[in-house]
């Protein structure tokens, strides 16, 4: 990277745009300076191929900690000019995540007494969202607003002006969303949109005007440069081949050099050793939050204004003598970008001309590089995440920092953040270790807010929905805790969706599959094996209901996890019932795995029942995932302020994967309710939690598919069962009976299966595994599957697999040792071009 200059200094070099300007034919036209601050990229995203690069934004190129600041700064105090200092005090400054957190800050530091805020993508746990919106082109798309104030965006007459600050405006989509989400909650008659740069169209300039007089406020706008992107047709298509193109071509050369973890046009240089991690100590100022996820008010500036010089002179003495003289990154962590810039900027000052500081900061977005000059991105270092995302594990990425001559590399993270995978093999340390003659890591305590205390008075809860209005489902058999979502268009297209989730660019529960149609055939096969199954699923019922009054009765409150979980809580209420004269409260509840539990629903729970009679009921365990989040999840719920007492433990009909001590039956079997979607679950949809649908007091988000009634097999499905209920009787007895007296501890012999097949496979992620009949099925109807692992021998109960494996062209592979009748396999690292536009697995891939 030695051609590489930054910034300022590139003024006469290569421009770090022409690369994709020449191979795609985009043109970046504007002011004096605009490509100074911007070069070009590509990356892997479904809806804009291009990326633009700033060179005074801290996130892609390393720059001069002091630029980067100033550039924020100063558009602060252009702000402060255009609406006076009085105003300038009483205004509110709101930064997106991730880019422009870091930035967003500058310019609040810019208008001086202003209190700054910052979108997130982490959810934190007693916290509630005062509100949220979606970036439409973003990498990941959902945004949350968690204000430690909740006065701090509240409107009204007296409302002060809102200051929104984003990197770069391309359409003005996500500012428009922003503006409208709050606007409702909390209008005000002033807004003042801050950029560095404005490369909206003159159509996209025209709505945000119609839009500002559509609500009837005020909308300024300030930024450094305004320029337009020129994009011939087929540009994204094109950019996509491209990308492919070049990502084929560096596979094959990593392969060669022995670096799968890095992906640039050559491999990084040569280092003797690992270089040394040592862990910096700053003393951060008590009760100073790390940035402004929660808020940062002007007096925590000041406060830590204070503190800035001593924690340089502690990272400077860390350094030792000769990094001091050298060439040092302070490296922030995605959203953690203000706490290192200022570090930064600091130890600019304490090392004065001795040393060159740079700073930059990890990102989740996936860019390609390029070791070209006139291109924006040369290198890149790709990493686990580290801080236990809400989403699910990905990769994460640096850029720029291979081969750029970094003698000393500070990188800075929060606490949550300092994870077993931060300082694992192949964690981010390890990986600068590799490019650098010194790593130091500086924590900052993660802040969170104190618990507020829980409060009845606080929500008013809304009654559970009930067929036949929601659900075609009797209104005795269940009580949904959910919003009706049923007029809000959230289907996406299966293959859409996978590459999405994938990519870290959305989570699974923010849209919904669109509903499976069975065919003939499948409707068949459906109905045969309800008719050959329904006494062995009566029998597991029976004893799993028996096994709950026995030791929770007498009278249980089931609360099953919708969907899967719902069918057979409205079963086991009909077998308490039929045998007992028992009429059992029954309600379905949303849990979403990396999000947790409905704590809405919760609380309506508390208020209705005593939370030490709720039992979790669920349809089958596949490797226990579910299991654990509800245990997390309650105990998060608690901690929290929320009322205590509910029991974590889940019953099942089914527990192949050993994850739990009630349970029907521990046989991983046929249950035909796993066959078929919404149409066998009271015609209704998996669960949706997204924050610009869902805030902070309302249950989480599902739909009734009333036009599929025709379709509807879900009443059938429950009398089916039900009228066997006499003839298993006896045998329920003695099963119940058995069990009571067994040791039922769970032996987990189904994560250990995951976690072996997700290596021996290459997978290396047990997401992505999926075992059990019922899973294995989900795979097939809702995922991009990638193989079927088959018991050997295993029969009719896979009948229903196979059909579903032909119809979308997925291998079936018999094997032996599988403690579940068969596994499904979603396709690792998914992409329209491994599996083709129509979704089916490419032969091989």
């Amino acid at each position: 990277m030695s051609e590489r200059a930054t910034g300022e200094e590139n003024v006469d070099v290569v421009w770090s745009g022409d690369w994709v300007a020449e191979r795609l034919g985009v043109a970046l036209e504007g002011d004096g300076d605009l490509r100074e601050l911007l070069g070009l990229a590509l990356r892997r995203n479904p809806k804009r191929a291009h990326l633009l690069v700033s060179n005074v934004l801290g996130k892609h190129v390393p720059q001069r900690p002091s630029v980067v600041y100033a550039a924020g700064y100063g558009l602060g105090e252009r702000v402060r000019e255009l609406l006076g200092g009085q105003e300038a005090r009483r205004a509110v400054v709101l930064g997106y995540a991730e880019t422009a957190t870091g930035l967003g800050h500058a310019v609040a530091d810019g208008l001086r007494d202003a209190p700054y805020l910052h979108s997130t993508r982490r959810p934190v746990a007693g916290v509630a969202p005062a509100g949220g919106f979606e970036e439409a082109h973003s990498h990941a798309t959902s945004h949350l607003l968690l204000p430690e104030d909740p006065e701090l965006l509240a409107g009204g007459a007296e409302a002060s002006t809102l200051v929104l600050v984003d990197d770069e405006f391309s359409t003005g989509n996500t500012v428009l969303n922003t503006i409208r989400a709050l606007h409702e909650l909390h209008p005000r008659d002033r807004y003042v949109i801050v950029a560095l740069v404005d490369m909206r169209s003159p159509a996209d300039r025209d709505r945000l005007t119609a839009f500002a007089a559509e609500i009837g406020a005020r909308v300024d706008l300030v930024t450094r440069s305004t320029g337009t992107v020129t994009l011939p047709d087929g540009v994204l298509e094109r950019g996509q081949a491209l990308v492919a193109a070049q990502e084929a071509v560096q596979a094959v050369q990593a392969g060669e050099a022995g670096e799968a973890g890095e992906a640039s046009a050559s491999a990084p240089p040569s280092v003797p050793a690992p270089a040394p991690v040592t862990r910096v100590d700053l003393a951060w100022p008590a009760g100073v939050p790390d940035g402004g996820r929660h808020g940062f008010t002007p007096a925590h500036r000041a406060e830590l204004e204070a503190a800035l010089p001593g924690m340089a002179e502690r990272i400077a003495g860390a350094l030792g003598g000769g990094a001091r003289q050298g060439r040092v990154l302070v490296l922030g962590f995605e959203e953690l970008m203000y706490a290192p810039l200022r570090l930064g900027t600091a130890l600019e000052k304490t090392l004065g001309a001795d040393a060159e500081v740079r700073y930059s900061t990890t990102t989740r977005s996936p860019v390609l590089a390029v070791d070209d000059p006139g291109y924006a991105i040369r290198t890149r270092l790709v990493f686990p995440a580290h801080d236990t995302p809400a989403d699910g594990p990905g990769d994460r990425y640096a850029y720029n920092v291979a081969g750029a001559g970094f003698d000393a590399v500070v990188a800075v993270v929060d606490s949550t953040a300092d994870t077993s995978e931060l300082h694992a093999p192949e964690g981010l340390l390890a990986r600068l270790s590799a490019h650098t003659g010194q790593v130091l890591l500086a924590v900052v305590p993660s802040y969170t807010p104190p618990p507020v205390p829980y409060s009845q008075e606080s929500a008013v809860l809304p009654e559970p929905l009930r067929g036949p209005d929601f659900s075609s489902y009797a209104p005795e058999d269940v009580g949904w805790l959910l919003q009706d979502l049923s007029d809000t268009e959230l289907e996406a297209p299966t293959e859409e969706r996978e590459e999405a989730i994938q990519s870290g660019g959305a989570h699974y529960a923010e849209s919904l599959p669109v509903e499976y149609q069975p065919s003939a055939e499948y409707q068949a096969l459906f109905s045969a094996a309800l008719e050959t199954s329904a006494a062995r699923i009566a029998r597991a019922v029976g004893t799993v209901t028996e096994t709950v009054l026995a030791e929770r009765g007498p009278r249980p409150v089931l609360v099953s996890l919708a969907r899967a979980g719902t069918p057979v809580g409205v079963l086991m209420r009909r077998w308490a019932q039929h045998r007992h004269g028992l009429d059992l409260p029954h309600y379905a509840i949303s849990i979403v795995r990396g999000r947790g539990i409905d704590a809405a629903a919760l609380r309506w729970l508390a208020a209705h029942h005593d939370p030490a009679d709720v039992v979790f009921v669920d349809g089958w365990t596949g490797k226990g995932a579910i299991t654990r989040e509800l245990a997390a999840a309650i105990e998060e719920f608690e901690a929290s302020g929320g009322p205590a007492g509910f029991d974590p433990e889940i019953a099942v009909l089914a527990d192949p994967g050993g994850c739990v001590r009630t349970y029907g039956t521990r046989e991983d079997f046929l249950i035909p309710s796993a066959c078929l979607n919404s149409t066998v679950s009271g015609l209704i949809s998996r669960t949706v939690l997204r924050a610009d649908l869902v805030g902070p007091n309302d249950f989480h988000g599902g739909k009734f598919y009333r036009e599929l009634a025709g379709s509807d097999v879900s009443v059938r499905f429950l009398d089916t069962i039900a009228a066997r209920f006499d003839e298993v009787a006896g045998q329920v007895e003695d099963e119940a009976k058995e069990l009571l007296a067994a040791d039922r501890a769970p032996t987990w012999e189904g994560w250990a299966a995951v976690e072996r097949i997700s290596e021996e496979y290459g997978i290396h992620d047990v997401n992505l595994v999926k075992p059990g009949v019922g899973e294995t099925t989900r795979v097939l109807l809702r995922r991009v599957p990638w193989k079927i692992l088959a018991k050997r021998g295993a029969g009719a109960d896979l009948t229903h697999i196979r059909l579903l494996a032909e119809q979308r062209g997925v291998p079936v592979e018999e094997v032996d040792g599988l403690p579940y009748s068969c596994v499904g396999l979603i396709h690792p690292r998914y992409t329209r071009g491994a599996t083709g536009a129509d979704g089916k697995a490419v032969k091989g891939a």
